[in-house]
């Protein structure tokens, strides 16, 4: 029998004085047995420094249980992608379609080990896609985001000057996303 997916509630408020967005949200997200913890933190971050930014409602994807899917996206009244936000590392290929698909792409990659000779790898072809950024989480700040993990939580957010801290009731996480390939 197949393990299902474990559901976490976060109620999060968001101070972000590098954007002027001020809000908060109940989101539930949906842990699919093979995600790392890793890999909803980072989900659970780039949500708070994306949500507010256009009218549009940021939803979570349905993730890893569903190919051709973001981590995140933002889809317009009309049904297209305006944003699309993906977790890790992906390749080239996909990294393509997701462009072709979406007005702007956005990809968060951490685990240092594979970033570095993944990007080494990759960059002058995903410097040709024009919609895209990508930025790299260092692995000691995704670790400092581990102990804000729970199946129910209440976070803080503040993001000033191109820093975000996470906190709770107990734990407090420094972290900063480090630009490969940043569009405007």
């Amino acid at each position: 029998m197949a393990l299902g997916a474990t559901i976490y509630k976060a109620n999060i408020d968001i101070s972000d004085v590098d954007r002027g967005y001020y809000g908060s949200h109940l989101c539930t997200l949906a842990r699919h047995p093979s995600e790392t913890e890793e890999r909803l933190a980072i989900r659970m971050l780039a949500f708070c420094l994306y949500v507010g930014e256009t009218d549009m409602k940021l939803e979570f994807g349905r993730g890893l249980s569903t190919e051709g899917e973001p981590a995140l996206w933002e889809i317009d009244d009309t049904g297209a992608i305006a944003r699309w936000i993906d977790v890790g590392v992906p390749d080239v290929k996909q990294v393509r379609k997701a462009a072709g698909r979406s007005n702007e792409e956005i990809v968060i990659a951490y685990g240092e080990d594979r970033v570095e000779p993944w990007w080494k790898q990759n960059a002058s072809d995903m410097r040709k896609v024009d919609k895209l950024s990508v930025a790299m989480l260092k692995d000691a700040e995704v670790a400092q985001m581990l102990p804000l993990m729970s199946r129910t939580m209440h976070l803080t957010v503040t993001v000033q000057d191109g820093v975000v801290w996470l906190s709770d009731s107990v734990n407090t996480a420094q972290v900063q996303m480090h630009w490969l390939l940043k569009r405007d």
